[in-house]
């Protein structure tokens, strides 16, 4: 998972580790710019003055534009849930590199639907072109983790930032607030354009019987010839998973859901990686993320672009610790440690904040208007900051990490279409229903903090007693490593049997070996008595 690591079972030739190879997976995981920068800019957008003076926002009661705001947001992860749906039939029977195409289109056409709202038109247009967008969003995922995941922070810090921007360089029209829309066409035709130069997955190619064409494409990815060694073990790798799929599942669309559907240990793993998101979007960050001037308004930061500017620093701290995830911890500290220790430490913050300052001050916000915060804000600012380094290396990327670690290779192309459709439908839950919960939740939406703070207090009791360390186990291994209880012990007891089997193997070839010897020895004796 981590960029900097490189997992080898067999010598490996240096050309294998081309620019081809992350240009590829850096073209695929443009959707996850795409998606983190619709999760920065959106809130920020309608917070614009120019946004709300357009579409009349100051004549809607607090209810319904609370109910606006949630619809605008929620009916993008409405697609993404859809479009997660679709994306195992689109591999299936279209291919990566031309499911990229129809999705990146679509995406398009989207953010081209949105660009054509106005006051007078009204809000119907953003309506449709975002949940054409979340469509794409939710269909495309990139194929390295760690890419993936620093594609959605990078996208994330222009959405943080662009609105901070335009608020202190233009002044309010309609030209303001649609250029953070029109933003989204840049990675999007990014991704259509990279759809053209990447291959089809030689995979694909070869469980649709296109052996020629996959074997040429492994080579163009490897950048090695077709007779090195590497290329010949890798086909027959291929050839094996493709093999051993065909005799336990079979092939066939459907083959992968009869399979799930009669297996109750991987019925259970599709659960565990379900629910890892369940607690993801209840951690509060998504609250964060799409309706940030609200959650900092809470705080007592008033002004637009004292708010843009809070929400912009905080965007710079989740994109920094994103870096020292993939680099440095997530293949050091393991899944099990993180995911703890990250909810302990985000937990403790959420409740100093909302106990400490958030429960006892009166705010009166003015959009127009930035007052000084008190050494209490200061201090609730710093707590924000010190819940997102305790989050971004844990929870943000890790249960990803963790569903492409969980399934074997029979079922994992739907276990992961199952994981992403399962994100989409937390994170629509979570954005549809924030801003009535600050409406409703105590005073300066204080229940909402305990409410967050509650869900990540019970996942460090879901992680401990459900969730088993992945790192280092290969696929192979999977079944054994669930099987083993209790969970917390499952990656020591594999990593002792595993040791255990290494040693009798060796043992075994040099007793093979000695065997050998002695024969070749008894026969040279007899040959020099001759």
């Amino acid at each position: 998972m981590g960029l900097s690591t490189l997992v080898e079972d067999r010598p490996t030739p240096k050309a294998v580790y081309n620019w081809r190879v992350y240009a590829c997976a850096a073209i695929a995981s443009f959707a996850s710019c795409m998606n983190g920068y619709d999760s920065a800019f959106i809130g920020t957008t309608l917070a614009l003055p120019s946004f709300t003076d357009e579409f009349r926002f100051d004549d809607l009661s607090d209810e319904k534009l609370a109910l606006t705001k949630a619809n605008i947001v929620s009916v993008y992860q409405a697609g993404a849930f859809f479009g997660a749906l679709s994306a195992y039939c689109s591999a299936y029977f279209l291919g990566r590199k031309r499911s990229l195409w129809v999705y990146s289109m679509i995406f398009i056409l989207g953010a081209g639907l949105m660009l054509g709202a106005n006051g007078d038109r009204g809000l119907g247009l953003i309506y449709g072109g975002r949940v054409l967008a979340g469509i794409e969003v939710g269909a495309v995922r990139g194929a390295l983790v760690g890419i993936y995941e620093l594609g959605w922070q990078i996208g994330g810090l222009v959405g943080f930032w662009i609105n901070f921007g335009l608020n202190e360089t233009m002044a309010p029209s309609h030209k303001q607030w649609i250029i953070p829309f029109a933003v989204q066409l840049i990675p999007a035709g990014l991704l259509f354009a990279g759809a053209f130069w990447i291959k089809e997955s030689p995979r694909w190619l070869l469980s649709k019987g296109k052996r020629e064409q996959a074997i040429k494409n492994l080579c163009w990815i490897r950048h090695l010839s077709s007779d090195e060694i590497y290329i010949v073990e890798e086909v027959a790798f291929l050839d094996a998973a493709l093999e051993e799929q065909e005799g336990v599942v079979g092939s066939g669309f459907w083959k992968p859901f009869k399979a799930v559907a009669r297996n109750r240990q991987t019925q259970w793993r599709f659960f565990l990686g379900g629910m890892l998101f369940l607690w993801q979007n209840g951690s509060g960050i998504n609250a964060i993320n799409y309706y940030s001037p609200t959650v900092f308004a809470s705080i007592g930061i008033t002004g637009t672009n004292t708010s843009f500017l809070t929400t912009g620093l905080f965007g710079v701290v989740k994109t920094c610790l994103t870096l020292v995830w993939l680099f440095f911890l997530i293949d050091r500290l393991g899944r099990r440690k993180l995911l703890m220790f990250g909810s302990a430490g985000g937990c403790i913050c959420i409740y100093i904040i909302v106990r400490g300052y958030i429960s006892s001050i009166t705010i009166v916000s003015d959009p127009d208007v930035s007052k000084p915060l008190s050494s209490g804000g200061v201090a609730a600012v710093f707590f924000f900051c010190l819940w997102t380094a305790f989050y971004t290396p844990s929870w943000n990327g890790t249960p990803w990490g963790l569903n492409s670690e969980m399934f074997d290779q029979s079922v994992r192309s739907l276990g992961q279409a199952s994981a992403a459709a399962n994100n989409w439908f937390w994170y629509f839950t979570v954005s549809r229903f924030t801003p009535q919960m600050f409406l409703s939740m105590g005073k300066n939406g204080c229940g909402v903090y305990f409410f967050f703070a509650s869900m990540m207090l019970c996942s460090i009791v879901f992680v401990f007693f459900l969730i088993p360390e992945t790192k280092g186990i290969p696929l192979e291994s999977v079944d054994r490593l669930f099987a083993v209880k209790p969970i917390w012990r499952a990656h020591s007891t594999i990593h002792a049997e595993d040791a255990a089997t290494e040693v009798e193997f060796r043992h075994d070839a040099e007793g093979a070996g000695l065997s050998v010897a002695k024969e070749k020895l008894h026969h040279l004796e007899k040959t020099a008595e001759a």
